[in-house]
């Protein structure tokens, strides 16, 4: 695979997948390497001249009064680190650390942080090694950015710390000296350079917007399923009256279930059926999908911009000779994006739900079995299984409240207004995670539906429908449940769909 080259400047969510998922390198430009060496040219500058400056020869925060000797300087770098690194609970995943690493690195290759050339590329000798520092999930407000996580991204650097390497879990300084690289010994103003930044909930909403951005799609899909085995009229969908409301969400919601279910044989069957209309969580759909893909559209622009911002302080302006301490480590702009990435992809799974409910109550499922049973009081069909989808909508409901609306000051009041944008991140971790298991709840019990109609429905969705059958067979009578969930995600996650969809020449938004 190609070397993902690194400038500060040009970074793509799409780079971050092949970062993520397929362990491609990475590697700086030559202008990157220019910048990186006036920078710190300039920081060892006002070192030698013995300049007061924030963060390069005092204490920081509340500690920002504090002289330090030229003696201490390396030493107060460190230490830096190691007071800082107090994050706790479960460590993040290693494609969620991996993606951390690449973003401080193309932070780093701006050429504003003062940070030394050889220990910018002792960190991306780590990532394209696979040594990945052990980043506990918890302990960051999103003030100066994520200091926490990052300083025990910072403290394997040094040669401290915890560090996954080649699937075991071992001490940064063994996890170096396995992968054959030497720790570095921080000079000023580098630890300020590696743990001052937002990286953390940037790399978090930046993943999980991808992950969003195709349950969406997959959304539109399965939803379409549902309406065609509820014997929904399409009526709904016509472009008509979307051009009328052109959000482009909803444009895009509507196009596609208008391409899904285009030549379904099963919809022939009740044209004239006299239904002028369904319930809200069939006929809405577009509204409600398009109203969370264009949220997702909002966050992407958040997103797409952080990925290639400076955000540590201070910032150095070596060409005019500036050292300026400001604020761009604050995590509001994300915490607002991730806060509302959950809010709208908590009501993709609250309709999913009540598509849900109508499938399986009898009094609205127009003729299907109760629940989907074939043998009604016998079996229980996938009655309990909805209620696990209104459990994961409940608990979505909690994890929607937005963290970006509270604050608590920390370091005596220097930071008295912090974003909490890491909780945010947080929270989404298990929003995506819920909403793709009510999507999947919601693909079987669709499937199951379109198959106790014994009429079929569009061709795409009869293709979707037998491949998902390979993996999980239809309901006959009940069952051990949860590894079908199981299943139904893998499926989902495979992106099997989208191969059928390409395969048939189908572009959905």
């Amino acid at each position: 695979m190609q070397k993902i080259h690194l400038d500060g400047n040009s970074l793509s969510i799409r780079d971050l997948e092949l970062i993520a998922d397929f362990m491609a390198e990475v590697e700086l430009s030559p202008a990157a390497v220019e910048k990186v060496q006036v920078c710190r040219a300039y920081v060892d500058k006002i070192i030698s001249e013995g300049r007061v400056v924030y963060g390069l020869t005092t204490g920081f925060g509340k500690f920002s009064t504090v002289i330090i000797p030229p003696e201490n300087l390396a030493e107060l770098q460190t230490n830096l680190i190691r007071s800082h690194a107090v994050s706790v609970g479960e460590a993040y995943s290693t494609r969620i650390v991996r993606v951390i690493m690449l973003l401080r690195i193309n932070v780093l290759a701006k050429g504003h942080s003062g940070i030394c050339l050889s220990t910018l590329n002792t960190l991306i000798q780590m990532l394209n090694k696979g040594v990945h520092p052990i980043i506990p999930m918890r302990g960051s407000v999103g003030a100066s950015g994520d200091l926490s996580p990052l300083s025990h991204l910072a403290l394997v650097l040094i040669g401290e710390g915890e560090a996954e390497y080649e699937g075991s879990v071992l001490s940064g300084s063994e996890a170096m000296h396995r992968a054959g690289i030497t720790p570095v010994v921080l000079s000023a103003k580098e630890g300020l350079a590696l743990n001052n930044g937002t990286q953390v909930m940037a790399a978090i909403g930046a993943l999980k917007l991808i992950e969003a951005k195709r349950l969406c799609q997959y959304a539109d899909l399965i939803a379409t399923m549902s309406i065609d085995a509820l014997m929904g009229t399409p009526r709904a969908f016509d472009e008509l009256i979307h051009k009328l409301r052109p959000h482009p969400g909803q444009l895009a919601s509507a196009y596609n279930i208008r391409t899904l279910i285009a030549n379904s044989e099963l919809r022939e069957t009740h044209r004239n059926c006299g239904n002028v209309q369904d319930a809200y969580s069939l006929r809405c759909t577009p509204q409600v999908h398009g109203a969370v893909r264009d949220a997702l559209a909002y966050a992407q622009s958040v997103l797409e911009i952080e990925l290639n911002s400076a955000t540590d302080n201070p910032l150095i302006f070596a060409d005019e000779e500036k050292v300026i301490s400001g604020g761009n480590f604050h995590g509001e702009p994300l915490a607002l994006a991730l806060d509302t990435m959950a809010m709208a992809l908590s009501e993709l799974a609250s309709i999913s739900e009540r598509r849900i409910e109508q499938i399986l109550n009898p009094a609205l499922n127009r003729g299907l079995h109760p629940f989907l049973a074939k043998r009604p009081g016998i079996d229980s069909g996938f009655m309990i299984a909805q209620l696990t989808a209104a459990s994961l909508v409940s608990e979505n409901k909690v994890l929607a409240h937005p963290a970006s609306v509270d604050s608590i000051p920390t370091s005596a009041n220097q930071e008295d207004h912090v974003s909490m944008g890491s909780v945010s991140a947080n929270k989404l971790l298990q929003v995506v995670e819920n909403v793709a298991n009510v999507l999947a709840i919601e693909l079987m019990i669709s499937s199951q539906a379109l198959d106790a109609r014994g009429v079929p429905s569009s061709p795409i969705l009869e293709q979707v429908k037998s491949e998902f059958r390979k993996q999980i067979p239809a309901l006959q009578e009940d069952r051990i449940l949860y590894p079908d969930i199981r299943n139904a995600i893998e499926f989902i996650d495979s992106g099997r769909i989208s191969d059928l969809l390409e395969e048939n020449k189908l572009k959905l938004h």
